[in-house]
């Protein structure tokens, strides 16, 4: 069992204080996005480079974000390998660092991932200097091959994006947890905070929330909620869950009452 007191998650080399990550998509304004972060204590924030306008301050989403945050931009948009390592370098290039979150999807009915051609970006911008966090479905070769291409992270989905169904993957992150020596970070899918708990029970070492927050009736409480929710699914993994039985087992002595 880990020692609660050195928990500490390294991604990079870059030392994260919290295991909640945040999209900064599909809020109804921008400007409660500093609110948003601040009630989750979220340190590692997600955007697209195509929502980022340098040329219109007022419309440039990176104002909104807090300067304290790790700034992670995503490839939203790209279809290939080229498109992803392409908007990755973009990033870059305008001063977004070397945090670069990979999706590269294909489908436009269900929006899952194409493993595959995220294995490729992850190859090509590795060997460039950043750190690689590959948004994929749970696969255990293909993660194991981002792994050995350098992925800083691995990012199963829990389920399709924005669709707040929780985790349907569970199994298969399980054994993503299990078996790869990288952060396993759950992306896409969770919509409660008490989903949030269950994947940092499984031994998750962050997830990453958007939708859940952003489509709450109060972002900046559920925010908050899902703030502790992560909290506590860690200090649960780490104290270590008791066994699962399959027939009842007395927590009280069952003999020597009623002076028998």
């Amino acid at each position: 069992m880990q020692n609660p007191d050195c928990d500490q998650l390294t991604i990079g080399g870059c030392e994260v204080n919290s295991r909640l990550f945040l999209g900064t998509g599909k809020y109804s304004a921008d400007r409660i996005i500093p609110s948003v972060v601040a009630a989750a204590g979220a340190q590692v924030v997600t955007v697209a480079l195509r929502r980022v306008d340098f040329d219109s301050p007022q419309d440039n989403i990176l104002t909104s974000i807090p300067k304290d945050c790790i700034l992670m931009p995503n490839t939203s948009g790209a279809r290939n390998a080229a498109e992803a390592a392409r908007i990755a370098r973009l990033a870059r290039a305008a001063g977004c660092g070397d945090w670069i979150k990979i999706e590269v999807i294909a489908d436009n009915r269900y929006l899952l991932p194409d493993n595959l051609e995220t294995l490729k970006a992850t190859e090509i911008l590795a060997a460039e200097g950043f750190i690689v966090l590959p948004y994929m479905s749970p696969d255990l070769s293909i993660a194991r091959r981002l792994a050995a291409a350098g992925a800083a992270a691995v990012m199963p989905l829990g389920a399709p994006i924005g669709s707040n169904r929780g985790l349907k993957t569970k199994e298969l992150i399980k054994i993503l947890i299990e078996e790869i020596d990288r952060p396993i970070i759950v992306d896409a899918g969770i919509g409660r905070p008490s989903e949030a708990a269950e994947a940092m029970e499984l031994g998750a070492a962050a997830v990453l929330v958007n939708t859940a927050v952003a489509s709450a009736t109060d972002p900046v409480g559920m925010a908050e909620a899902f703030g502790l929710a992560v909290k506590a699914g860690r200090k649960a993994f780490l104290a270590g869950a008791g066994a699962v039985r399959n027939q009842a087992c007395a927590s009280s002595p069952l003999t020597g009452f009623l002076q028998e």
